[in-house]
């Protein structure tokens, strides 16, 4: 992509953007009769050898965010090893090829995987094979719910372009680290950490997608809307804790919540359930499953500060 010259942070974003505050969002609701399927039914779609945990922390953080029915689709060479994670997700194999990596083809197969999910998270370890590249592609083609793109899902947009197929009915939250980001907009990630406020907003703008600039401080913007998170600590600078994210951000999605709120909600909930594992653990002690065990926490905590 040709990179624009930026004079300064703001630029692209200052009186053209709303700053908003946490306070300002708002939790999808939680009706006393409500049964699995009123909180959302996610698909978490990625994997592979050697990177099955991230899909289990993707789908096991969805979970923990409030959402009914969760499965998870990875390669067969992986599939009993993400079922053993956790017994409270279901789990989907997808064709493989010998040496255990996806193997995708366009078939009605992928249009009964996302039959009747309410919210989608594509990349945490798919791989960057050119059979990931044609999942993502036909993920957003397909288009019946939001979609949250993560990890190998923005390395394979960079390579191929795909968020050109983002369709404009359908919100699609993007969550880099400064890295992924540099490569989706052809910049060096100094000039993202420099800029970091004003770029994500004119990507967000010009990609009709949601933008969740991972890192200290990390950004949140629609390209009207921006939110710049105060929660999190040194600690969730660790693999593995931007799968737990996308997990929040695609809970609070399938819940029926708009793509901003539940993008800025799900990052301030995520670092808050990190600074409460720190303050027990440490932060150098702090690993990603870490905050799979202090989200509740978190959330409890959140709603409560709603309520004083």
């Amino acid at each position: 992509m040709q990179s624009a010259p930026i004079q300064g942070d703001k630029q692209g974003a200052g009186d053209m953007t709303q700053q908003v505050s946490i306070e300002d969002l708002e939790l999808p609701s939680r009706p006393a009769d409500g049964h699995k399927g009123t909180f959302g039914r996610v698909l978490v779609m990625g994997g592979s050898v050697g990177m099955s945990g991230s899909v289990c922390l993707t789908a096991t953080a969805a979970l923990r965010s409030g959402a009914g029915l969760v499965t998870v689709a990875v390669p067969r060479s992986i599939q009993a090893i993400v079922a053993g994670f956790e017994p409270s997700y279901m789990t989907i194999g997808l064709a493989c090829d010998e040496d255990g990596m996806l193997e995708y083809q366009r078939t009605e197969e992928l249009a009964e995987h996302l039959e009747n999910k309410t919210g989608v998270a594509i990349g945490p370890g798919l791989g960057q094979s050119r059979h990931a590249a044609d999942l993502v592609l036909s993920v957003l083609q397909q288009g019946i719910c939001p979609v949250v793109m993560d990890a190998d899902a923005l390395n394979l947009a960079a390579e191929y372009e795909v968020l050109g197929h983002v369709r404009q009915d359908r919100p699609c939250v993007i969550t880099p680290h400064p890295g992924e980001f540099a490569r989706l907009t052809g910049r060096t990630v100094d000039d993202v950490n420099q800029h970091r406020e004003s770029l994500a907003v004119r990507f967000a703008r010009e990609n009709n997608v949601v933008v969740v600039l991972k890192g200290a401080g990390t950004v949140v913007t629609d390209g009207d809307r921006v939110y710049v998170n105060g929660t999190g600590n040194s600690g969730m600078a660790t693999g593995g804790s931007g799968d737990a994210l996308t997990g929040v951000v695609v809970s609070l999605l399938a819940q029926g919540q708009q793509a901003f709120a539940a993008a800025a909600l799900a990052v301030h909930v995520h670092g808050m359930a990190g600074d409460l594992a720190a303050a027990e653990l440490s932060e150098r002690g702090l690993i990603a499953s870490d905050l799979l065990r202090f989200l509740p926490a978190a959330w409890r905590n959140f709603q409560n500060q709603r309520l004083n």
